[in-house]
């Protein structure tokens, strides 16, 4: 892959964030970087006025800065805007900053130059990988004070992450026979003017999503199997007269997880004329989350392959000064993400709370000695204070704006915001699929010696390998955390 001239997915930033030396630059790219660079120069050398090359930087934009001191400018521009604050990101994520960054820089726009980018891959080889704050970004003039975290080791300055804790950066470059770099003009306000936070945020949330939207039609299907429910509602005639491709996608996974179930032939005999909404809508619910997630990606994809600092060099003559670096285009799907990742683990209890009834042959809370034991009354408290904590995090944050700047930054989109809450919810969606499958899974314990399909009955396997039948009561906490343990691992059979 060819930083600044292949078109990268998401999947593909994941990919280099594992193996650095997957991307590079070739003499394409590095020729675009020449000549961006060699623009900047000549804006310098003229006498021209270009917000962030000669002048200040916000509402100090009117304020001329001598060719002598543009150096200076742009170190001073990173070290007064590293004002983050809050817990560390990931590793990871500050990983996947740099490469977004990288990308965007080498498009040939930016006037940051060559030597400053092959440092920033070379940190990324050498995993040099700097610690940035989770909080101080408003995703308007870029994330400003989280990129300007990323950047100051190039200066020497601030931490990188050695041995799993933070580290001052001028022992880690020393122990790498790295100096310090002194900027040129424009690449300071190249640097941290972008939205690489943002979408960090973005691309790690949709890892982490399209895996769960499949293990809530995995989870959905052994529910159903449990509770003996009908297969009829995922019928592809039904589906055909209402063509969302997200209910489609979902009716035909469901069909293909209940293939074989003698579950659902023993159902066809049963006086059960409809199922309730979380089985029979899983289709319609589930579809419509992964729409959302559909329009996330497809936005996450075009901002990862865009320039999106300010100005805009096009050449020696021409520069724009525009709004590249707003984070609205992902503050608003990260927001709509958000609210349909909840609402997977909203349906989730839902189908967790149905199978603990005691209706249609399973017994009150899945357990056959209910009162002297709780059985898995309590698990179920869980899910619902995760559903909630979620409900409460889809406040969309694009719907705020504090002006910044002196009002010069009078609409701001707090993206940044957004992808930190995206992320959030979808880590609590581990916990709450979690003790549906615990439920599932002890709910079939009643339907034996009937079968499920195949693809179920190896979930089942692999979930009773962490997790016994549940007879009398004992620490189920830890068997949520086991079931947890096998999400994070992705040890669940989500696709033929």
């Amino acid at each position: 892959m060819i930083y600044g001239i292949d078109t990268f997915t998401f999947h593909d930033v994941l990919e280099i964030a594992k193996y650095p030396k997957l991307a590079k630059l070739n003499e394409q790219a590095k020729a675009q970087i020449l000549k961006s660079q060699n623009n900047v120069r000549r804006i310098v050398e003229s006498d021209r006025t270009v917000y962030g090359i000669n002048t200040g930087f916000g509402p100090l934009c009117d304020t001329k800065i001598s060719e002598e001191e543009t150096a200076q400018l742009q170190h001073n521009l990173i070290i007064s805007h590293a004002v983050g604050v809050g817990n560390p990101i990931d590793k990871e994520l500050s990983k996947i900053m740099m490469i977004c960054k990288i990308h965007a820089l080498s498009k040939g726009f930016s006037g940051v130059s060559l030597e400053v980018i092959e440092r920033m891959i070379l940190m990324l080889e050498k995993d040099i990988i700097p610690v940035v704050p989770e909080q101080g970004s408003v995703g308007a003039s870029g994330d400003l004070a989280p990129l300007s975290h990323l950047v100051l080791p190039l200066l020497g300055l601030g931490q990188v992450w050695d041995n799993g804790k933070p580290h001052d950066t001028r022992i880690v470059l020393e122990e790498n026979n790295l100096k310090p770099l002194r900027l040129g003009p424009k690449e300071g306000l190249g640097l941290i003017n972008g939205t690489q936070f943002i979408l960090a945020h973005a691309i790690k949330g949709l890892e982490k999503m399209e895996y769960l939207l499949d293990l809530a039609d995995l989870a959905a299907a052994m529910s159903l199997e449990a509770y003996r429910g009908s297969a009829s509602p995922f019928k592809k005639q039904l589906h055909e007269i209402r063509p969302f491709p997200g209910s489609q996608s979902v009716a035909e996974r469901m069909l293909m997880f209940l293939e074989g179930s003698e579950n659902l032939k023993i159902h066809e005999d049963c006086s059960r004329v409809q199922d309730p909404y979380s089985i029979r809508c899983v289709p319609q619910v589930h579809g419509a989350s992964r729409n959302a997630f559909e329009h996330l990606k497809a936005m996450a994809e075009i901002e990862l392959n865009s320039v999106t600092d300010n100005p805009i060099v096009l050449s020696g003559e021409e520069s724009i000064s525009g709004g590249n670096f707003h984070g609205q285009p992902l503050a608003l799907p990260l927001d709509y993400a958000t609210l349909a990742a909840a609402e997977i683990g909203n349906i989730s209890d839902r189908r967790s709370y149905l199978l603990l009834e005691g209706k249609f042959g399973l017994p009150r809370l899945l357990t056959e000695s209910s009162g002297l034991n709780s059985g898995f009354m309590i698990p179920q408290y869980t899910t619902a204070a995760l559903v909630t904590e979620n409900k409460t995090l889809c406040f969309p944050a694009s719907a705020d704006s504090i002006p910044t700047s002196l009002g010069q930054e009078d609409h701001v989109s707090m993206g940044s915001i957004s992808g930190r809450k995206f992320n959030r919810v979808l880590d609590n969606l581990v916990p709450i699929f979690a003790v549906e499958l615990m439920f599932a899974a002890q709910g079939l314990e009643f339907r034996r010696p009937a079968r499920c399909s195949e693809i179920v009955e190896e979930n089942y396997d692999i979930l009773r390998s962490s997790v016994r039948k549940l007879t009398n009561d004992r620490e189920i906490g830890k068997d949520i955390l086991a079931i947890a343990e096998l999400i994070k691992d992705r040890a669940f059979i989500v696709n033929k």
